[in-house]
């Protein structure tokens, strides 16, 4: 591709963080800002996800304030459910859970649910508590959310 712009960059950064390719993703990233690329929400969305499945928390929480600070670009509910979503895997729910409560919008069932799991999967039944009962809160007639609960 002999011109690349911020649709084509960010369809090969979000696909090669989609399939487990993290490093080749912030490989990219660099390349592109290097470019003169502005990244974009949609950058962000790819870049975070490549953390989440790499596992790098720092890293994550680095790209999630550079994109806030540095890119001036507001974080949608995609970009906290990725932070939600790193965060655990870490072992860090409590974290999580604050990071949920400074959310500036309510947070949606797929992060609820997502709490919810890695409570579950930390074993934390003092986090899953609280996680539930905010899931119940979005979706009250789901009778799933109780079955999260169980061990597995």
């Amino acid at each position: 591709m002999k011109t690349k712009d911020l649709i084509s960059w960010n369809t090969l950064i979000g696909g090669l963080a989609m399939h487990g390719r993290g490093v080749d993703a912030l490989n990219l990233f660099i390349r592109m800002k290097n470019a003169g690329q502005k990244p974009n929400g949609i950058t962000f969305l790819g870049i975070l996800c490549a953390c989440t499945h790499m596992g790098p928390v720092e890293d994550g929480l680095a790209y999630f304030q550079s994109m806030v600070h540095d890119n001036s670009i507001v974080p949608q509910i995609e970009h906290y459910g990725c932070m939600v979503d790193l965060l655990p895997r870490a072992g860090r729910l409590e974290q999580a859970m604050d990071f949920v409560s400074k959310m500036p919008m309510e947070p949606d069932v797929v992060i609820g649910a997502g709490l919810l799991g890695a409570c579950r999967t930390h074993k934390n039944v003092e986090l899953a508590e609280v996680a539930l009962q905010r899931l119940i809160e979005l979706e009250p007639k789901n009778p799933a959310n109780y079955g999260k609960m169980w061990p597995g």
